[in-house]
């Protein structure tokens, strides 16, 4: 679990703690961190007291953002750190508009795992 820097933490609008994703997924913190070292939900360190943190836009109603585990693997296998896909999910790409984040949870997974692919080449 990486720490990241302030203009990476700029584009994520807002962000979960732990127990917080495990109550809006309905389990306990301890199968958070299990999501979290199976690599299906990314998870920072944050703040002064490095508190690891989630993208409060990883989780929809009660489930992890459809798509999401799958493209993390994909960019993982480009090689792209945790801070790295950070970036690229919250950047806004022209070509689907918004961010990749936003298309999953748009349910546009198909669209977005296109292009991480496409990162490899």
């Amino acid at each position: 679990m990486t720490e990241i820097d302030a203009k990476i933490d700029a584009l994520v609008p807002a962000w979960l703690n732990l127990p917080d994703v495990a109550e809006k997924l309905h389990v306990e913190v301890t199968r958070v961190r299990q999501l979290v070292k199976e690599g299906q939900l990314l998870a920072v360190r944050r703040g002064e007291n490095r508190v690891l943190m989630v993208p409060a836009d990883f989780i929809g109603e009660g489930r992890i953002v459809k798509g999401l585990a799958g493209t993390l693997t994909l960019l993982r296998d480009d090689g792209f750190s945790d801070e790295e896909m950070l970036e690229w999910l919250f950047t806004p790409d022209d070509s689907l508009p918004g961010t990749p984040t936003q298309a999953l949870r748009e349910n546009r997974g198909t669209e977005v795992k296109r292009r991480a692919q496409a990162l490899a080449v």
